[in-house]
């Protein structure tokens, strides 16, 4: 055979499909046995990867069918842009053209995303540096980002990418930006209404046309997802409120040639009101009709509700889980008379079969301990399926709260049908802070502090806080420790140390100083699901050394000696069924605690009641009422120490006055606080004006009252101080931040006035 060169050249996928059909018409090469395979214009691609991908081998059968194979397989590797087989009697030759590495991807003129983070994500796709060079990536990487900016209303952004060839068959890739303006919401509309003004529709929405705060909550700036959800809003409207067939004919969003403004219409079909005219149930409900009756929250008479529909269905299925039935099934059919404006429900149940949980899965604790969230379930492996206690077991996991979601979900596991899995998934977040700091001032010249909190220690479940302080003149070492779980059942141990050094300022007077060290051990035990009592006992020992004293302290020493001891027992009680620790909206707070001096030179007893209590008016508003009472005494004829004495004025107990400043002072002026205390707050709390309903930032009115009382005083109305105001409650990235101005009601010409006060931490 005369010797003949065969090439086969293919640029793209249709290309291959071509060459492949040719080689059999045209340029059809006899099989023969492969001698030798040479592989030509490899830079970076090591041979044994074109030598792994050929579907033959020396010695073995070559032709034309395992030809295009292999032509097919090179470019599957995606690192070629051209590939070439040539035939020299028995020799095999793959000639390659590699495709362009990534040298660099840089993005210019991007400010709305960190470029770290863009590159991050093209980094995930295979765009990044060091890998071959995609044009079909390096398009879909363009339209994404143009998708990205559309979500983020910026309808005008342009995007251009770049390839620059450089040496060493290399390029770079520049995505170029050109942001332009923020579309805004120029219009919102909604048509079709007739028994509700628009603007009360319209006041339901998360986006709105703009406002003074528009910079902060966004609100005009429009969104395929935000407009959903508020478009469910209205439809939850209606259908809470008797409007059984009410729907969103169409929804139109339009935006002006220049890119900028938007507009928005929904077009709404209300329907008649509808009454509910009775309830029945149907199927097997157990032989425990009554007690699904009980459940039933529709009503004959009122107007439909769709929430209490749903909130039935869910009661039911939930009190079939309490018997074991996960797979039981509620409908609630209605039959709808239109002529009277009238509906009636069938409440279809079927329990279908009982099953039993067997097993437990959780996933997304990656720093956090497997028993840690296990210790929490009420509902056990190999036990009856019991939907109060999985509901119960999902509630304490978010009580931890070590995470920012938790959710579980029931699993059928195949083959068996009376066996379910649960799959619980967690989002962990961070549980930790680190506080480094130096101070330097004229008085305190160079002071270093530590700070360490960490409540979910070494992903234990544990709480570990330590607290470092050199000041001259105030320093403190602190250390504390939380064992949820000190015993199996439960029962946590808390351990305090600590040791408080204060001398006061040259400016205030005075040359002495005060050393508090102590350590205490409490123990909490969990008698309900909601009710823990603590109890402990602890040790601290109060040194006061110099010549110049307050009188105060003058008194103290008198009593007690300039070092002296103190053995308190400690007991107390909470209940907490707050919807939320940070923006309660419903629920009560409870909690009562008390301290006992039984031993050492000082004797006294102490005790506090705190209640809060959030009362919801509607979607948006909230009534926060909270009250505390504290009294103390001193035992064997002694006076109550003054180092244990409360303290009221500012933000927590009546603003408006200077923190800590009401109540006895002692012969230089100085408020010394007392062992009894009153104070009354009442709230309500509003969405901040343009913030939309966004909970995190709202605005709320406030009337405080109360004061504190000598140990010989009486609790006395006409002694309260109290004070109105207004201020701004905002969940910041350091915590919830409060801020008040308040305008004292009744007051004493020697009280200090604070107006404006703010502060980092609780709302009461």
């Amino acid at each position: 055979m005369q010797k003949q060169i065969k090439r086969f050249k293919v640029r793209s996928v249709s290309a291959i499909v071509a060459s492949f059909l040719i080689a059999q018409a045209a340029w059809a090469v006899d099989p023969f046995t492969v001698r030798d395979i040479r592989v030509e214009g490899l830079q970076r691609v090591e041979p044994g990867t074109i030598f792994a991908s050929l579907p033959f081998r020396v010695g073995e059968t070559y032709n034309d069918d395992k030809g295009s194979s292999a032509i097919r397989a090179l470019f599957g590797l995606g690192l070629f842009k051209d590939v070439r087989l040539e035939v020299s009697g028995d020799v095999l030759v793959v000639i390659v053209e590699e495709r362009p590495t990534v040298a660099d991807v840089d993005f210019v003129g991007a400010k709305e995303f960190d470029k770290e983070v863009l590159k991050k994500a093209l980094r995930d796709i295979g765009l990044a540096d060091g890998r071959p060079f995609d044009k079909a990536l390096a398009d879909r990487a363009e339209q994404e980002l143009k998708r990205q900016y559309i979500n983020r209303s910026l309808y005008g952004a342009e995007v251009l990418t770049t390839v620059t060839p450089i040496e060493r068959n290399r390029v770079n890739v520049t995505f170029s930006v050109t942001e332009g303006d923020i579309a805004k919401i120029k219009e919102i509309r909604v048509v079709g209404n007739k028994a509700f003004s628009e603007s009360t529709l319209r006041g339901l929405f998360d986006l709105n046309t703009g406002g003074w705060l528009s910079w902060y909550t966004k609100s005009n700036q429009y969104s395929r997802v935000k407009l959903n959800a508020d478009i469910e809003t209205l439809r939850s409207y209606y259908l809470t409120r008797g409007y059984l067939e009410f729907k969103v004919d169409s929804t139109q969003v339009a935006i002006s040639p220049n890119k900028q403004d938007i507009s928005v219409i929904i077009n709404i079909t209300e329907g008649e009101r509808f009454t509910v005219s009775g309830v029945k149930l149907e199927g097997n409900f157990l032989e425990r009709e009554e007690e699904f009756k009980s459940l039933v929250t529709i009503k004959p008479g009122d107007a439909y509700n769709a929430d209490l529909v749903a909130q039935t269905v869910k009661a039911f299925t939930e009190y079939y889980g309490s018997f074991g039935f996960a797979f039981a099934k509620v409908d609630a059919k209605p039959e709808i008379d239109r002529v009277n404006n009238r509906v009636a429900f069938v409440l279809q149940g079927d329990p279908s079969r009982r099953a039993y949980v067997r097993r437990v899965n959780i996933s997304g604790n990656n720093r956090t301990r497997d028993e840690v969230v296990r210790r929490e379930f009420r509902q056990f492996e190999a036990s009856w399926y019991d939907g109060d206690k999985i509901r119960l077991s999902r509630d304490r996991v978010d009580r931890l709260g070590y995470f920012t979601e938790v959710n579980i979900d029931t699993q059928e596991v195949p083959g068996t049908p009376d066996q379910v899995d649960l799959n619980m998934a967690v989002v962990e977040k961070p549980t930790g802070n680190l506080q480094l700091g130096a101070g330097f001032s004229s008085a305190e010249k160079l002071s270093l502090i530590f700070g360490f909190k960490q409540e979910n220690a070494f992903g234990t479940g544990n709480y570990l806080g330590l607290e470092v302080n050199t000041g001259k003149f105030n320093r403190q070492f602190v250390l504390s420790t939380v064992d949820p779980y000190f015993t199996n059942d439960g029962i946590s141990r808390t351990l305090d140390l600590y040791s408080r050094t204060s001398r006061p300022f040259s400016s205030q007077g005075g040359d002495y100083q005060l050393k508090t060290t102590g350590g205490s051990v409490r123990f909490g035990v969990p008698f309900s699901e909601v009710d823990t009592v603590y109890f402990g006992a602890g040790l601290e020992q109060i040194d006061i050394s110099g010549r110049v004293l307050p009188l105060v302290y003058q008194d103290y020493i008198r009593t007690f000696g300039a070092k002296s001891n103190t053995v308190p027992l400690t007991v107390g009680w909470s209940r907490d069924d707050r919807d939320s620790a940070l923006v309660p909206s419903r629920g009560t707070f409870q909690r009562v605690y008390g301290d006992w001096g039984v031993a050492g030179d000082a004797r006294f007893l102490r005790t506090n009641y705190q209640v809060q209590k959030y009362i919801p008016l509607n979607r948006q508003f909230t009534i926060a009422l909270n009250g505390e009472l504290g009294w103390g005494k001193g035992l064997n004829g002694q006076p109550f120490p003054v180092f244990k004495n409360s303290y009221s004025g500012g933000l927590g107990s009546v603003r408006g006055f200077e923190p800590s400043t009401l109540g006895p002072r002692d012969a230089q002026g100085n408020a010394i606080g007392g062992p009894k205390k009153i104070t009354l707050n009442a709230e309500i709390l509003a969405p901040f004006p343009g913030a939309g309903n966004d909970r995190t930032l709202r605005l709320f009115g406030f009337v405080d009252t109360g004061n504190v009382f000598g140990e010989n005083q009486k609790y006395s109305l006409g002694d309260l101080r109290s004070s109105v105001g207004i201020g701004i409650s905002w969940i910041s990235p350091l915590g919830p931040l409060r801020l008040a101005i308040a305008n004292p009601l009744s007051k004493k010409p020697t009280d200090r006035i604070q107006r404006l006060q703010f502060q980092i931490g609780t709302s009461f």
